[in-house]
């Protein structure tokens, strides 16, 4: 079955950079769009940013700029670069792969933005 699994969180202080990595088994990457969701304590998850199995992007206007999202088909893998990380940026974060009616997700990554 097809599992992801996130890496990468971790606590920094404002202004800070951290760099999640997300990595699919189970199936053929290349197929799937990937994802970087997160949730923040007592919101909804929302999407951060996204890359389709073409390569197209698009991210929430929070993060623009700021964040970059990429793919290694070679590797099985998608990352998110984050700089300029604010305190607003704490949330876990989580990885998802989809493609037709199927969808999958990670299991999560905390991100903590503090001093």
């Amino acid at each position: 079955q097809v599992q992801l699994v996130e890496s990468g969180g971790g606590l920094v202080q404002p202004g800070g950079s951290l760099r999640l990595s997300c990595a699919l088994s189970g199936s053929i990457f290349s197929i799937y769009h990937m994802g970087w969701y997160r949730q923040a304590p007592g919101k909804q998850r929302e999407l951060v940013a996204r890359i389709k199995n073409g390569g197209s992007t698009n991210y929430a206007d929070s993060v623009k700029g700021r964040f970059t999202i990429s793919r290694d088909n070679a590797k099985n893998t998608v990352y998110l670069q984050m700089n300029s990380l604010k305190p607003e940026d704490t949330a876990v974060y989580y990885c998802k792969a989809d493609v037709g009616y199927n969808e999958y997700w990670g299991q999560g990554t905390q991100v903590t933005v503090s001093s």
